[in-house]
Formats: structure tokens, sequence, C-alpha cells
């Protein structure tokens, strides 16, 4: 297993493996895109173009400290963007695009009252957007031509030396999606580190992984998990866009094939989407994902229905039992909180649902019990995490009781960034509004308490609910 500790090695984000070394010529990301030829980024190149994006930001008067957000669809720009604002001591901030997806009014809303609290220094978008939202937020945007515009007249040489101190901020995680932009989640490097160190030994990090996500930049997993953990620790990454996974879900598959990929991470849903909406036709004669170790399950609560479906649908292709894991994970704790074991099947709990609701106890029953609800464990906690369950008093509870779920580690949150009325921790721990309980030092993740809907004297969550109508 690699060296992957690297609180002894690495000061702050930039002592990344990306960043420095002597193998250049080595893929640093590998973009796949449908109907494309792969298109491969070397160590050097990702350094050139890095470099070449901080110089365009110091010519836009970025500096230290401020804050950078960028809100591109997902492609290499931004990637160089992120680390070009780190390079110049910025603080960068992946967001969402606008999309037909997204409420335009809540979407300029949300950016415009962001802007005002968090006190952004610019944002970088797309062309498109440069326009409507230079009108509706109080900072400069730019769209991509206005900052290739700048490349063009930049003639100092590539930015040396800078060296913030690990305590400092090196980044912002938004943690309440698109209609909460104004909370964001502030990062120091040595917290950044710390997760990326404790992580890599949960999931067994070698020199042989390489890692294949889809997930978008702006959330945890995406951002930590599928972009920091490969880039930091010098592991190869194969990267394509979340909208063209969406509407061509086999290519997550055919990259693994073919680049042979090891580790990926997943919400819930995927594992629905990809069993449900790949076709034979789609995918490759004689596709194997048999260089898999881990398809990592991050959503709370896992459904073991999703994870029995996607391993029957591909199960010809190699997906086995042991490979699909979970994580219960977090932007305040930098990504994860637990892991199952490499190697190891999740562990299932199956509890009596009456007695659950009604008295907040695991119960367990067998499988074929009347009230009989299958959980799947999230894992124990990884290395200098701490997870335990308080009842609403702050009272600390015994296994299998439910409560809400308090974590403590060295890769928190610094604070919610210029929101000084948003106190994350009591008694150093963090609350994290997630209802659970424990077992036999795993993690079980039932629902958030702020979504419980409590009828006729039961306790429900609409997770439930949605799993039934689905």
């Amino acid at each position: 297993m690699l060296s992957l500790d690297n609180r002894d090695t690495y000061r702050t984000l930039l002592d990344a493996a990306i960043l420095s070394g002597d193998e250049g010529e080595r893929d640093a990301i590998i973009y796949v895109a449908t109907g494309e030829e792969p298109l491969h980024v070397s160590r050097a190149e990702f350094r050139r173009e890095a470099a070449q994006y901080a110089a365009a930001l110091r010519g836009l008067g970025v500096g230290a400290r401020d804050l950078v957000v960028i809100a591109h669809t997902q492609n290499l720009e931004s990637i160089y963007a992120f680390w070009g604002a780190m390079l110049v001591g910025a603080i960068p901030s992946m967001f969402p695009t606008l999309t037909e997806k997204l409420d335009p009014e809540i979407y300029m809303r949300s950016m415009s009252e962001l802007v005002a609290l968090s006190d952004v220094r610019l944002v970088l978008t797309t062309d498109e957007l440069a326009p409507i939202l230079d009108s509706r937020v109080g900072c400069p945007v730019y769209g991509s031509s206005g900052v290739a515009q700048e490349v063009g007249v930049v003639r100092e040489p590539p930015l040396q030396g800078i060296q913030p101190d690990p305590a400092e901020i090196a980044l912002l995680q938004h943690s309440s999606g698109t209609t909460g932009l104004q909370k964001g989640v502030a990062l120091s490097h040595g917290a950044v580190l710390n997760q990326l160190a404790s992580y890599s030994d949960a999931v067994a990090l070698t020199g042989d992984d390489v890692i294949v996500s889809w997930l978008p930049l702006y959330h945890d997993m995406g951002l930590i998990a599928g972009f920091l953990l490969p880039l930091v620790q010098g592991v190869p990454l194969v990267l394509m866009s979340p909208f063209d996974w969406v509407r061509h879900p086999s290519l997550l598959l055919s990259a693994i094939d073919r680049f042979q990929g090891t580790l990926t991470w997943l919400p819930n849903f995927a594992y629905n989407h990809m069993a449900r909406r790949v076709r034979d036709r789609d995918l490759q004669d004689n596709i194997s994902l048999t260089s898999m170790r881990m398809y990592i399950n991050c959503s709370e609560p896992v459904r073991k229905d999703s994870h029995d479906l996607f391993q029957q649908r591909f199960e010809p292709l190699g997906v086995r039992p042991e490979q699909l894991a979970v994580s219960y994970a977090m932007a305040e704790n930098t990504f994860g909180v637990t892991q199952t074991p490499p190697g190891e099947i999740a562990a299932i709990d199956v509890v009596d649902r009456q007695v659950l609701e009604a008295q907040r106890l695991a119960v367990a029953v067998s499988a074929d019990h009347p009230q009989a609800l299958v959980r799947v464990s999230c894992g124990p906690p990884i290395n200098n995490t701490d997870v335990q369950v308080i009842d609403d008093d702050g009272v600390v509870l015994p296994e299998r009781h439910v409560g809400e779920i308090a974590v403590r580690s060295d890769c928190m949150l610094s604070e919610y960034y210029k929101r000084p009325d948003l106190q994350p921790f009591q008694d150093g721990w963090y609350l994290t509004g997630d209802m659970g309980y424990l077992s036999e030092g795993e993690t079980y993740i039932i629902g958030r308490s702020k979504d419980l809907i409590i009828n006729a004297g039961k306790n429900v969550y609409p997770q439930d609910i949605e799993a039934v109508v689905n």
C-alpha cells in the first residue's frame, strides 16, 4: 500500500502529488465523453494549465484569502481554475451552474445572497451565464472568454513558493445544495489532508488504484473522493460530466473496463439508474468490471434493494457483493466519517419496524418477521474519527437506541464561513442532524431529524415513504 499518511510529508494541498514530483508524463486526469476519444492530461500539462490560470487570476486582482466561486459546467477549465485559485492563496469554492433542473430566480437570489454574505471576490462561470449573473451579484463575474483574454496578456512566470499555514482555509464546500448557498463549510489545509490520509487507509488506497467518477464537483462526494483524493495522492482519475453520465449511464462502466478502474463513489439512485437504464447493446463486447475493488454508496440511508438490483444486473460482468461498500459522509467532516472495510460485505441489520418507529429502538428480528425492516450499515468510523448517538437532551445513548449522530475528528470544518451566527460544535462534537444508531461498531443511518414525521406516536422518516412509492 502507498504511504498515504501525508500528515508527515504534506503541509498543505499545494504539496499534492499533482503539483510535485518527477513523473510529469504520467496521466493526472483522463477525461472521457460519449462518442469522443479520451483526453489524457499529464501531470506536467496539468501544472502548466493550473499555473497559467493562477497568473490570470492574479492579473484579475485575486490574492491571498480572496473567495473565488467557480460555477462552470464540469470540465477541465473548472479544475484548472480551482487549483489556480489555491496557487495564488485564494479560497476556491465549486458551485453548480444554472441548468434546466434549477429554478433561475432561486438560483440568482441564492448566488446574490452568497456574494453578499461571504464577500466573494469574483465569480467564474460560462460565457452564457456571465452577463446574467453580472447583473444580479455584487462582484465581478468572468466567463471563459474573459479569463482567456487575461491569460493572453499574462507576462509573469508561473507563481512559485506560496505555502499558506496548514490552519488556513483551503476551500469551501456548501452543504445546503443550490437553495442554501450561503452556508459555506470552511475547511483548512490540515483538515483536508487529515481526511485524505485516514480515508485512504480506510479504502486501502494503493498506487495501482484508478478512480473513476462522474460526480459533480460542488458536492463533497465528488469534490473530495472523486477529485482531491486522486490528485493529492497521485492516483489516476478518470473523469466525466455528470450530465453525460445521466444520459449515458453505461459510460461509467465502459470507462471502468477500458482504464481498469478500481474505485468509484455513487449516490443510492445511481445503482437503480444503471441497473434499469443500461441495455446490453449499450455495453461494449466482452466488457469486464472485474478490476473494481469497491463501488461506494454515500447516501443516507443506503437501500439494500438498490445494491441487490445492481449486483444482479451486472453480475455477469464481474460485480460481486463484497464490492458494494458504504460510506457515511458529510461536508462538515470534509468527507468520510465511516467506511465498509475493503473486501467485506456491508453488514445488514434486520429490525422491528414497529418498535423502531414507536420506541426508537433497533430490535433485531428474523428476515421473515412481519415487521422486518432491513438497514444497511455504513461501516465503522475511519481513523481519528469518533461517532456517538445522543438523545434530545444531549445524553449519550447505548447501542441500538436511535438518536442524533454526533461526530468528532481531526478533519472537521473550521467554521461556517463568515457565519458567526451558526455554531457547529457542542462540547467539541458536531451534531449532524442525522438520526441513527450504533451496533457492534457499525453505524446505521435512519434519516434526517428535521424530516421526521410524527404520526400517531410513531416516528416516520420520509425516506421510507419514498422507497415504498418508488
